[in-house]
């Protein structure tokens, strides 16, 4: 197979030309790109409505920033449509405009709920008002005026979760779109000074035969500091932030029922009274840079289930994305490659409190509170478990964060949860990101964890039924995994140095957590081991080709053992990877491993892998995982090498503007190598599918059913959305199972109704 993948990328690469002679053609032109420009702003000298008319007095004679380079998929070079952005201010709003020419029948355009937008034409800025190239608010709209926002920070990335407030409105006209925007800077963090002196890029994406994308700064990929390329926006004078104080009611009602013994529907269906809460989440600005937040009795529910895993043949827990919007603010701030922090860990709180600020360099950053019901991972060499709890507890998370040089930081991070009677679990621990000689960069991470158990004889017969017998103990026998109260220290490390460039990247990681690591406030779900690994690629730029954007081969290796030197797992892997035109990309890789499970060696693990994702029309996206090979049987009891298939299939299917369909098939088998006896073989099919009335009123409809459990979910939501806070939804979750001893077919097994309305006052 590698022989295969190596015959292939050699073959691919006598058809193309390299990224090097087209940049050399290129330079040959009259086109110069803007590097690092500056653009000064001045007030609006008139009213400005946002309708995406663009003829109101206020923007007369403002700055305009023009000359767009493109970054992708070739750079820097003169993009094939012409684009403007407007910029102006008040003592309220930043306010832009976008003024796109293009052929107006090939305009991708959708009516979809705010951040739904992102396979759309859309224009917008990329926003780094603290100048640092440490973080950057991403705030865009699409052709119609549809919002998407998010937030990207140097060390975490981008977190799309994020949301903020501010108006939009697009209009397609006969020479291409234009979009107005107004932000608030109320919405914005900004240092308190007199002039605002930003960091920022403007920003389009022309999707068609390539998801062509052009930018007022030009980017350079040899430079691995994305927002260190960003241009200036200057002269913003006496701007505050704004409303002081913000209000968020919520009113829920919901009423439940489920059948009164799981295993038979012939001993009826129980339906609970129905019931109605209140919740008050509150805001205050002590300025533009320093927020504090409160909720009390907050209803942290989710209106939208989380999409099921296969959990079959994996003895760890399985981790879900944060959702909920109290955790949104500075959410980047806590992230680091060691997961100390998991807010979903407060998981049914009675009050929360939060912190953010920013000072010059230095942010800061603290999350409190006190929980109803709070879940217990115990983290194992080999396996995982999680406990629901009916304890109380109380956190408290701590982080400072400062920025130097360029993109580069030192931070610390503290987390305690103590437990209801006895118990807690506390981490501290320091990071920092170096870069230097611009391409390459240094990942550091240390991390101390004391644990002391509770004493609770009830939890622990729950831990012994979720355990195999070999974690009933661990570190060599000096510690139980019952709660009998014991106390002990644990530790972990991360340390990585990487290369980023236009042609060559590597990455060398090491990790480390030991047998007595917890992170009780975060996501660590196995320790006992020690990690390296070793990724290298190379990347050809094809600009010339008909077929290929950018050809990617790599390889990486790595190996694993424990703190008894044991090895556990070494690997090699290459990968293949191409972005070809008509917006498709492949990647195809292929791994031999030798692992070590329950002290049995398996030495045969091969497994090829395959993966497709096409975005070819406006209409319809589609994507598909293919892999098969050998893997382990992972039973305790009796472990196996397998040959296994799995295989998944994914697409979003947009029959009109306001129609999306999204379904998704996973699909997985395994039996054993031997005598071909089945270990496991199910699927899990979903659809979400969506109908947008207007910008406000949503229908969704979410159906699953998941073969390995025999459930079927039926899950209609109506939503009435004024902004990223202020909405209305009301919906049910009806489940139902057909795996029963007594009866046959499918039978409601529980269901919920509920509604809630939510209202951002802001004062």
């Amino acid at each position: 197979m590698l022989k295969a993948i190596l015959c292939a990328f050699v073959l691919l690469c006598t058809i193309t030309t390299t990224h090097a002679e087209t940049l050399q053609e290129n330079n040959a032109t009259d086109f110069q790109p803007n590097i690092k420009p500056n653009l000064q702003v001045m007030r609006a000298p008139g009213e400005i409505i946002i309708d995406a008319n663009l003829e109101d007095e206020g923007w007369r004679n403002v700055a305009k920033a023009m000359n767009f380079a493109e970054n992708y998929p070739v750079e820097k070079v003169k993009p094939p449509v012409k684009t403007e952005a407007w910029v102006t201010y008040d003592d309220e709003n930043l306010y832009l405009a976008f003024i796109v020419e293009d052929e107006p029948g090939r305009i991708r355009a959708s009516m979809r709920d705010r951040d739904e937008m992102w396979q759309d034409d859309y224009a917008g800025i990329l926003l780094d008002t603290f100048g640092d190239a440490s973080s950057a608010f991403f705030i865009f709209a699409n052709p119609l005026g549809i919002q998407g926002d998010s937030r990207f920070s140097s060390s975490g990335g981008e977190d799309d979760s994020f949301d903020l407030i501010y108006q939009s409105e697009g209009k397609v006209t006969d020479k291409g779109y234009q979009v107005e925007m107004a932000i608030p800077f109320r919405s914005l963090r900004f240092p308190d000074t007199e002039e605002q002196v930003w960091r920022a890029t403007f920003w389009i994406t022309h999707p068609r035969d390539s998801r062509s994308t052009y930018t007022w700064a030009a980017m350079d990929r040899d430079d691995p500091c994305f927002l260190c390329q960003f241009g200036t926006l200057s002269g913003i004078r006496g701007i505050r932030s704004g409303s002081n104080v913000e209000f968020l009611p919520a009113v829920t009602g919901s009423q439940s029922g489920a059948l009164n013994n799981s295993s038979d529907p012939g001993e009826g269906f129980h339906n609970q009274k129905a019931s109605g809460d209140f919740g008050l989440g509150m805001k205050y600005n002590f300025s533009s840079n320093l927020i504090a937040d409160l909720a009390l009795n907050p209803d942290f529910s989710q209106v939208e289930a989380d999409a099921a895993q296969i959990d079959v043949n994996t003895n760890f827990a399985l981790f879900f994305r944060e959702r909920r919007p109290f955790f949104q603010e500075g959410s980047d701030l806590f992230s680091t490659w060691i997961d100390q922090v998991y807010t979903r860990q407060i998981n049914n709180p009675i009050v929360t409190a939060k912190l953010t600020g920013r000072f010059n360099k230095t942010s800061i950053g603290y999350i409190g509170g006190l929980d109803d019901s709070a879940p217990i991972i115990l983290p194992f060499e080999e396996q995982s478990a999680i406990l629901p709890t009916n304890l109380k507890s109380t956190s408290n998370i701590l982080r400072v964060k400062h920025s130097m040089l360029k993109d580069s930081y030192i931070g610390a991070l503290f987390t305690d949860r103590r437990l209801q009677g006895s118990g807690s679990g506390t981490s501290f621990g320091a990071d920092a990101l170096l870069r230097f000689w611009k391409k390459y960069q240094l990942e550091l991470q240390a991390v101390a964890s004391h644990t002391e158990e509770p004493s609770d004889t009830t939890l622990s017969r729950r831990i012994e039924d979720q355990l195999d017998d070999r974690f009933l103990t661990f570190d060599d026998g000096k510690h139980t995994a019952a709660f009998d109260g014991e106390s002990f220290w644990g530790r972990a490390i991360y340390a990585s140095f990487e290369r980023s460039g236009r042609f060559w990247d590597f990455d060398f990681d090491y990790w480390e957590y030991s047998p007595t690591f917890r992170a009780d406030n975060g996501f660590e779900t196995s320790n006992n081991s020690r990690r390296t690994s070793f990724w290298t690629g190379v990347t050809f730029w094809t600009d010339k080709s008909r077929i290929f954007e950018r050809i990617s081969p790599s390889i990486s290796i790595g190996r694993v053992w424990n703190f008894d030197n044991v090895r556990r797992d070494k690997w090699v892997q290459p990968q293949l990877n191409l972005n070809l035109k008509s917006q498709t990309s492949v990647w195809v890789s292929y791994i031999w491993s030798q692992k070590q499970f329950t002290e049995t060696d398996f030495s045969g693990i091969r497994r090829f892998m395959l993966n497709v994702n096409s975005n070819f029309s406006d209409p319809v996206k589609l994507g598909i995982f293919f892999g098969k090979g050998r893997r382990i049987r992972r039973s305790f009891s009796d472990p196996q090498l397998g040959s296994g298939t799995d295989f998944e299939a994914w697409g979003t299917i947009k029959p009109f503007q306001q129609l999306v369909v999204q379904p998704s098939f996973i699909y997985s088998r395994l039996e054993a190598v031997d005598d071909g006896e089945e270990f496991f073989d199910g699927f899990i099919f979903r659809t979400r599918l969506n109908y947008q009335f207007n910008r406000e009123l949503a229908l969704r409809l979410v159906t699953q059913y998941n073969n390995f459990s025999k459930r079927f979910e039926f899950d209609p939501l109506l939503t009435y959305r004024l902004n990223a806070f202020t909405a209305f939804f009301v919906g049910s979750t009806l489940d139902y199972s057909s795996d029963f001893d007594t009866v046959s077919g499918y039978q409601l097994s529980s269901r919920q109704y509920f509604l809630k309305f939510q209202y951002l006052y802001q004062l």
